[in-house]
């Protein structure tokens, strides 16, 4: 192997041992699943509307602290209270108190059941606001709390002055109207639903997926299996049909807005102007490679003008709507990674960009809001690292840009905005950690100075035995920075040899590795350390929150340019004397899993063990909205998908080989790991496999435990 001075660069950021010679307690199985070993936090925090304290739920209480009395703790209302209220109206009691929603200093709100309540502090009464359906899916209450939207089934429904009303009524089962699956959540798509600002007006999706494929998942929890099928749009495939109604609370019609053709393109980032006379969609072609951000007439439906367009040849991928300013409505802020990072952008109801206003070789994580006279705003952004994201003030005038928070620590933020005659934010509620700094919680001034801690988290690991979890930066062969976490076996000895498992991930929108608490890790991996395995994970080319380019190279040849960064990981730990090259591992999950079988395959003999769980296998079996934007279509990338499948590569395995899967998968169908053993099956492979029954991409619950108790033991006894 080349020598490492010559091919990367190792760089220790931070080596902690989380280890003292008197810990004695071993981590096992059940443990992970232990949430009193996770660091501690404050459960429903959040500012109180109107007044200058914030308020959690803690011991079945709300309670409540000032910021001009630091260190003062006041109970505002008890559970046995509440209850009290509620058995006053006839209303069921609850268990434990209820995450609230401020309305003013002295009321909330509160959902229970298919109920809104709100509660007077002052008046210590009850009343119960709004009511909907028990069978409500995709609950959206507009912020007033007297309107809500929802769905049963494949319809969409209002409730409103204590009646349902029907705002669709399809029959066919094809056609789903109000539902977050739209587009299969891909652009940021979380809901179905849009109130306008006043809460008259309701902007939903329709969705039309009786083109689509239906796919066949089994059931076998019921005494003859039951076919469950769902509507599953493949890569080169005909994908569904969307259209954006606009129903009028008070008259009771919807328009639709005239999108165009083709019907196979993306509506995303759906959004209202403040006057509610216009909807805004960022619209994206299937290819992705084109976005208009368009707006349209909500009383007709008439498209009125394209705004902007935006265009790159791997993909265009917007992920949030406008922001509209209150002082000058005719302004909005737009997120972009036009220039290569995503960055925030100042512009007018005409299309005119009035400034860009933050740039720089770093990602904006997050929009949080404007200060009172909308001179500035905030954001979370990695601007002088990509292992950690600060509050950071930006002026709108000239883009100036003030950080806020400790380098040193991630941090996220809840900006409190002060009344519109203040020029600057007040206070904000400032959650960080490290990697070896568990969840603390201070309240800051608008210049950052902390004015009070509401919780200093102590290390709830203190009493287990554990290894040395560090961060490092490698060099990948043309130069780029790539950073990776290790952790050490506990008891490390450098005079021995461990076996290394290497945990992967690699695929967009993803970063394991950052200097938070564990390093990003989590309590499998130190687990798997205590049981005497050298644990690695590198985040590759392809990953988050390192640029456009950083992320965008993996185009249309998947597995290609992340596995030459693993190996550069590798080749690290090769270096290493106490790492035994002749006993490596490689695991992951999805993206993981194709990249586990892509490492084994494609570099037979190096790795002994592997262990993929919900793998893709082939690319031509995910679905359009994600496999299209980063392989285009079969039909346009034969050469690519044919590189990237994996079931051309089978005949190279070597070493042992567990593939799990969970029986009702809807996101990596289980055809992916069944094509793959039939695979093996005629090139003579063996392979173990594994299978959750009822389970699907993830398994979730108690039977967690049981997966981690098999692929430790699947190491133990083949590593």
């Amino acid at each position: 192997m080349p020598t490492l001075c010559s091919r990367m660069l190792v760089l220790f950021l931070l080596s902690v041992p989380l280890l003292l010679p008197a810990q004695e307690k071993k981590l096992a199985p059940e443990d992970l699943m232990n949430f009193k070993l996770y660091p501690k936090t404050l459960s429903n925090l959040q500012w109180v509307t109107g007044a200058e304290s914030c308020s959690w739920i803690a011991n079945n209480c709300l309670v409540i602290a000032g910021v001009k009395t630091p260190g003062s703790r006041d109970t505002l209302l008890r559970l046995a209270i509440l209850n009290d209220a509620l058995a006053k109206i006839k209303a069921d009691t609850l268990k434990r108190f209820p995450s609230v929603s401020w309305e003013d200093a002295g009321s909330f709100s509160f959902q229970h059941a298919n109920s809104l309540f709100v509660y007077s502090l002052s008046g210590k009464t009850l009343e119960k606001r709004l009511e909907w359906n028990e069978k409500a899916e995709n609950l959206d209450l507009h912020p007033s709390g007297k309107i809500a939207a929802f769905t049963m089934e494949n319809n969409l429904y209002i409730s409103k002055d204590g009646k349902t009303v029907p705002v669709t009524e399809d029959t066919d089962k094809g056609i789903v109207n109000g539902s977050e699956r739209v587009h299969r959540n891909e652009w940021g798509i979380e809901k179905g639903t849009f109130w306008s600002p006043s809460g008259k007006l309701l902007a939903f999706y329709r969705m039309d997926e009786r083109m689509v494929a239906e796919y066949p998942l089994v059931n076998t929890d019921t005494r003859i299996a039951t076919l469950e099928n769902t509507r599953y749009p493949m890569a080169g495939e005909s994908s569904h049909h969307v259209a954006v109604g606009i129903y009028n609370t008070e008259t009771g019609s919807t328009v639709f807005l005239q999108t165009g053709e083709p019907k196979e393109q993306f509506l995303t980032n759906i959004a209202w102007s403040p006057d509610e006379k216009s909807v805004f969609i960022a619209v994206l072609n299937r290819g992705q490679d084109h976005m208009k951000l368009n707006r349209y007439d909500a009383t007709g439906g008439a498209f009125i003008a394209t705004l902007f367009e935006e265009k790159d040849a791997p993909y265009v991928e917007p992920m949030t709507p406008m922001v509209f300013m209150k002082t000058k409505p005719g302004q909005f802020v737009w997120q972009s990674r036009r220039d290569g990072f995503n960055h925030l952008y100042l512009y007018d109801v005409s299309g005119r960009m009035i400034r860009q206003l933050t740039r720089g070789p770093w990602e904006v994580d997050g929009f949080l809001g404007f200060d009172g006279k909308e001179n500035k705003l905030f954001i979370l952004a990695s601007v002088e690292n990509p292992l950690e994201k600060q509050l950071c003030e930006v002026s709108l005038k000239d883009g100036s840009l003030k950080q806020l928070t400790k380098k040193g620590y991630n941090h996220f933020t809840y900006v409190k905005p002060p009344g519109p005659s203040s020029g600057s934010a007040l206070y904000f509620i400032d959650q960080y950690n490290a990697l070896d700094v568990p969840t603390t919680i201070v309240v800051s001034d608008g210049k950052g100075k902390a004015l009070d801690t509401l919780l200093r988290g102590e290390n709830p690991l203190k009493d287990y035995r554990l290894g040395e979890t560090t961060l490092l930066s490698l060099k990948a062969d043309d130069g780029t920075d790539l950073y990776a976490r290790m952790i050490k076996p506990a008891g490390f000895d450098p005079k021995r040899k461990y076996p290394v498992i290497l945990y992967v991930y690699g695929g967009p929108h993803s970063q394991l590795v950052s200097n938070t608490w564990l390093g990003g890790g989590n309590l499998y991996f130190n687990y798997l350390a205590s049981e005497g395995f050298l644990v690695f994970t590198l985040d590759n080319r392809g990953t988050a929150n390192r640029g456009f380019a950083f992320e965008s190279i993996i185009h249309r040849r998947l597995g290609e340019i992340e596995m030459k960064d693993q190996l550069a990981g590798i080749r690290y730990l090769k270096s290493l004397p106490y790492a035994d090259t002749t006993r490596f591992a490689v695991e992951g999950w999805s993206y993981g899993g194709f990249m586990t079988l892509t490492l084994m395959l494609k570099n037979p003999g190096l790795f002994k063990v592997g262990c993929a769980g919900g793998p893709v296998t082939d690319w031509k079996y995910y679905e359009v909205m994600y496999g299209e934007r980063y392989m285009d279509t079969p039909q346009e990338n034969p050469e690519g998908y044919q590189e990237s499948s994996l079931l051309n590569h089978v005949k190279n395995l070597q070493g042992k080989l567990l593939l799990i899967h969970g029986t009702m998968d809807a996101t990596v169908v289980w055809q992916n790991s069944l094509a793959f053993l039939k695979k093996c099956v005629e090139e003579g492979k063996l392979a173990d496999y594994f299978v959750y029954p009822g389970h699907e991409h993830n398994v979730r619950g108690k039977d967690r435990v049981h997966l981690f108790r098999k692929m430790s033991q699947y190491y133990k006894d083949n590593l």
